[in-house]
């Protein structure tokens, strides 16, 4: 329990700060986050008319993911889903924002390879968050464990049912002898 209390935090900082820094210098990151949107923008016409495409938009609906989920991450609201909103915008912001294939300096190239595995590093970390049950049985255990348990139920039910409708037969059977016995052919 004090693992997660401390860790949460530790983890969510770097989202937060990202994405309040993202706020405040929206144009820079939406200038480096071009390239791949120009090539996003090839599909544009795939995508649905309310959905902003604009750079600087996009950017800061991610910064706001990323300052929402951060926070609900570090406080332990929601962890499971606001981890999983981290990562998927951990993914763009990597992308976009550490393409070390297109680096041509080696130093350079080293260093935006080190910030992607770093990243992938943080995105490991928070699939592990977003998979974490706290010591409780995962929805998938529940849902089987509800499953088994309602087709057992069914299966009692049946058999109950089963030696009632035989009991019934018994009797109906015992009552037309007792009137046949009783009854003049």
């Amino acid at each position: 329990m004090i693992l997660r209390r401390l860790a949460r935090p530790m983890l969510a900082s770097i989202f937060i700060y990202g994405g309040i820094n993202a706020l405040k210098q929206a144009e820079g990151h939406a200038e480096a986050a071009k390239p791949v949107l120009d090539k996003v923008g090839e599909q544009q016409d795939k995508l649905p008319d309310a959905l902003p495409t604009d750079p600087v938009s996009l950017v800061k609906i991610d910064a706001g993911v990323k300052i929402a989920a951060g926070t609900l991450f570090a406080l332990g609201k929601f962890p499971r889903l606001s981890a999983l909103a981290l990562v998927g915008s951990l993914v763009p912001t990597t992308v976009a924002g550490h393409p070390f294939w297109e680096a041509k300096d080696p130093q350079q190239k080293q260093d935006q390879l080190i910030h992607l595995l770093k990243n992938a590093g943080l995105a490991g970390g928070l699939l592990i968050a977003a998979a974490d049950t706290e010591g409780k049985p995962s929805l998938g255990w529940r849902a089987r464990r509800a499953a088994d348990k309602a087709s057992k139920q069914a299966h009692k039910a049946t058999e109950r049912a089963s030696k009632q409708a035989h009991k019934a037969s018994k009797q109906i059977q015992s009552t037309a002898a007792s009137a046949r016995d009783v009854l003049p052919v």
